[in-house]
């Protein structure tokens, strides 16, 4: 698979995973990066760290670049939307709560499944994202129930970091999250558009 130039992370995007995690509910949107050499394909494992704690999934709709974004309207970014894939934003808690900045709770090696981007034109408003461990749903949302629209948070995004083709904005995690181990199976499924499923090991 290719590597996105960037990714584009939105965290906090829905109010019960806010306050599943004991945070505020955001008034603007909470924006971090997450290095491509994070990424991962299908069927590649999630390899956990020794000594890191918990390691959560989040299930996320992502939205793949297609023209150049700079200071766009949310009619124009939403437009810019090349396609869509489902990420898996691996998230190791202990590190995320004792760091300043997330670079290794979320940047970690393998804590970026990706899975295959299908072109086209999404309603904004109607999609969903999925998440399963071992088959059993654990994480379902809906782009209607986001905090801050597709579309606003393209431009808000591009408001400061131009976004180039093929780099990945993630849109945020509903609530649901919980720890992974190794021996575990997680899958993402943005229904109708994208799966990534990735097996668990130790590091």
């Amino acid at each position: 698979m290719t590597r996105p130039g960037k990714l584009v992370c939105v965290g906090r995007n829905y109010r019960e995973h806010a306050k599943e995690m004991g945070n505020e509910v955001p008034t603007t949107p909470v924006v971090f990066l997450k290095p491509p050499s994070s990424v991962i394909a299908d069927g590649e494992a999630i390899v956990l760290p020794p000594e890191v704690g918990r390691v959560d999934f989040e299930g996320e709709i992502g939205l793949v670049i297609g023209t150049r974004l700079s200071k766009a309207t949310a009619a124009v970014a939403a437009a810019a939307v090349r396609g869509i894939v489902a990420v898996n934003d691996v998230s190791a808690r202990d590190l995320q709560k004792s760091d300043v900045q997330w670079w290794r709770a979320k940047g970690a090696d393998t804590f970026g499944p990706i899975g295959e981007e299908r072109q086209g034109t999404p309603d904004f408003a109607a999609l969903e994202v999925i998440t399963r461990v071992n088959g059993v749903e654990r994480q379902r949302g809906r782009s209607a129930d986001m905090l801050f629209t597709i579309p606003d948070l393209l431009a808000f995004i591009s408001a400061w970091v131009t976004l180039e083709p093929g780099d990945i904005v993630l849109t945020g995690t509903p609530e649901g999250v919980g720890p992974l181990v190794p021996g575990d199976v997680v899958e993402v499924e943005v229904p109708g558009w994208s799966r990534v499923s990735n097996p668990v090991r130790a590091g």
